[in-house]
This record gives C-alpha cells, structure tokens and sequence, in this order.
C-alpha cells in the first residue's frame, strides 16, 4: 500500500497513543486520522501523540479530523487552528 493510515477515536485518551505506538510498531503506520473531536474530546490526545511522532525518525502525521457523523465532518487536519481552537 501507499499509505497505511490509523483511525483513532480521540475519546480513549492515552489507550489512543498506546494504540497508535503499537500499531505504528506492527505496520509502519505512515499517517492518522483522529475522529470523534465533536463531543467531550477536546483532543488533548493529540498533543502526545504529536510528542511521541517527533521521537521517530520519521515523524507520522494527522491527516484528518473528525468532528462529527456525517462524511462532511471528516476535515483535513490543520495544526495551527486546532491549537487555536483548543486555546480559544
């Protein structure tokens, strides 16, 4: 495959980054797609997940976020205006 992209439900927290390490591991994960940001999940996650990724040799991006049900809530991940948003 070109990719090997993880989907990771930002509501399981740290078991979300031990996933993700695991994973990563196991299949060379190329690149994540975080979902589930809409609810009680401010996406705190990803910042460890963004500490853990700059350790590698080569680092594994956020591509997209979800933040919601429907297919338009599946956004490509911004960096800079998520810290915006998170931070208000």
């Amino acid at each position: 495959p070109h990719e090997v992209l993880l989907v990771l439900d930002a509501g399981q927290g740290q078991n979300a980054l031990t996933q993700a390490q695991q994973f990563h591991q196991a299949l060379g994960v190329t690149g994540l797609v975080i979902t589930k940001l809409d609810g009680t999940a401010k996406g705190g996650v990803l910042a460890a997940i963004a500490l853990w990724s700059r350790e590698r040799a080569k680092p594994v991006p956020v591509y997209f976020i979800g933040v919601g049900e429907k297919l338009e809530d599946l956004q490509t991940f911004s960096a800079r205006e998520f810290a915006q948003a998170l931070l208000g």
